[in-house]
């Protein structure tokens, strides 16, 4: 803090406590003016990156194996545990394929792939608890995945068919959600999640049997970083008892718009201290830099009570969605350099190779085993019926249904009774629901 009237005309001992910090502060106080544009120390000019593997698979000098569960065992990461982050990563981009291109075919509406950005969303869910709850964006597949969410249940979701436990068919496709999973159902508004995250971390901390065990783990893009509802959860999980873990994907890019264009300042990490909360910058391509980072902010987040942010750096290697055409907005030849360079599944494969826990055999395989799971889910899915029409009208609100839903099904059951059977469109369309709208139908008749 600059003060510019000096208190030389007071006696030696008073100045020097004057000299100190202002009432309620702890900010020095000095006589020289002087800005500051960095959270860093002088010796640093931007935030540092943490990293435990390099580009081709191989610990960094001083790097330490984070263990295999963190927070119980000392045991470092063993083989069988390497191949169940392996094989999560090879299923993230299996799905977006089959799903992408369903999504071309007219089968689905609409999807959202992760793309190189398999090491950042696979490493958080191997760092975190089951029972964390968990608030993500629209990339966060993989953590249903890591936590046992089955591919059908995938399909289904992204079909909403009879079988879509997020849902049923009402949400857009890749908007999951599981209670049992403690996966809370993703919505469309950007960052939405995130002042809903703090307000989970907070009733955690209210409810004496998880307060000591769970945290509310909230993921978003850096795109999602520029809203007002960031800086309003990151307020809330700040100074209230919230222990909240805030994870950034800095992939480069909020839809079309570059990283560059969207801060002036050094990322998202930088904002962390300006809330007085613990902040870590660890590369989103390595999964072992990840998990070791990931389990470390969990673990200040539940001892400390409240917010620690993290921001994993990686690139989005994929369109931002099936309504996007990334190479509108970016070279081609940008894309596929990133993929070769650093690519966080060869990063990791490489790794694993170089401990004798895998090889090219054993990758075909793989491939090969996850993409007949894929296909027959896919094949599953595509026969199923929607759930009953009738459905689109229940669990919306708890308690006693509102008039307005009330309204709403009984216009829609008077048009099908009047239109259903006789519209071709309509006939067509209803012939993928279960009993064909006749539940609405019948209710009009009763009515």
């Amino acid at each position: 803090m600059f003060r510019l009237l000096a208190t030389r005309h007071l006696p030696a001992h008073r100045r020097a406590l004057h000299l100190g910090h202002l009432p309620n502060s702890t900010s020095p106080i000095v006589s020289t003016l002087s800005f500051f544009n960095s959270v860093t120390n002088a010796t640093q000019d931007k935030i540092a990156t943490f990293r435990v593997l390099d580009g081709v698979g191989r610990p960094v000098e001083g790097a330490q194996l984070p263990d295999v569960w963190g927070l119980t065992h000392s045991t470092q990461i063993d083989e069988a545990f390497a191949r169940r982050l392996y094989e999560n990563m090879q299923l993230l981009p299996t799905l977006d394929s089959v799903l992408y291109n369903i999504q071309r075919q007219g089968k689905t509406s609409f999807h959202m792939t992760s793309y190189g950005e398999e090491a950042t969303i696979i490493g958080s869910a191997a760092a975190l608890e089951a029972d964390d709850e968990i608030l993500g964006q629209y990339r966060e597949m993989g953590v249903l995945l890591w936590r046992g969410f089955s591919i059908d249940s995938i399909m289904a979701q992204c079909f909403g068919n009879q079988d879509d436990t997020s849902g049923k068919g009402r949400q857009m496709p890749v908007h999951f959600g599981s209670k049992k999973l403690h996966f809370h159902t993703i919505s469309s508004p950007l960052a939405t999640q995130i002042p809903q995250a703090a307000g989970v971390g907070y009733a955690l901390r209210r409810t004496v049997d998880r307060r000591d065990r769970s945290i509310a783990a909230c993921f978003f893009g850096e795109g999602a970083a520029s809203e007002g509802d960031f800086h309003a959860g990151m307020l809330l999980a700040s100074t209230i008892p919230s222990p909240t873990l805030f994870i950034a994907r800095n992939n480069g890019f909020a839809i079309s718009t570059p990283s560059s264009e969207q801060y002036y300042g050094d990322g998202i990490a930088s904002r962390g201290p300006g809330y007085g909360i613990d902040t870590v910058r660890v590369d989103g391509n390595d999964i072992l830099a990840v998990i070791a980072a990931v389990r470390e902010a969990r673990k200040r987040t539940l001892e400390q009570g409240r917010a620690v942010l993290v921001e994993a750096m990686s690139y989005r290697v994929g369109h931002h969605s099936t309504s996007d055409d990334s190479f509108a907005y970016r070279q081609r030849s940008e894309v596929e350099d990133r993929k070769r360079v650093d690519n966080p599944i060869a990063r990791f494969r490489l790794f694993m190779e170089s401990q004798g826990w895998w090889n090219a055999e054993e990758e075909e395989a793989l491939k090969t085993r996850l993409k007949a799971d894929v296909m027959q889910a896919f094949k599953r899915a595509d026969a199923l019926q929607r759930c009953e029409l009738g459905e689109l009208f229940t669990d919306v609100y708890g308690g006693e249904e509102p008039w307005n839903i009330t309204a709403q099904r009984d216009e829609l059951s008077a048009l099908l009774k009047k239109y259903g059977s006789t519209w071709e469109p309509w006939r067509t369309e209803l012939n993928r629901f279960k009993n064909e709208g006749r539940d609405l139908m019948q209710a009009q008749t009763d009515a």
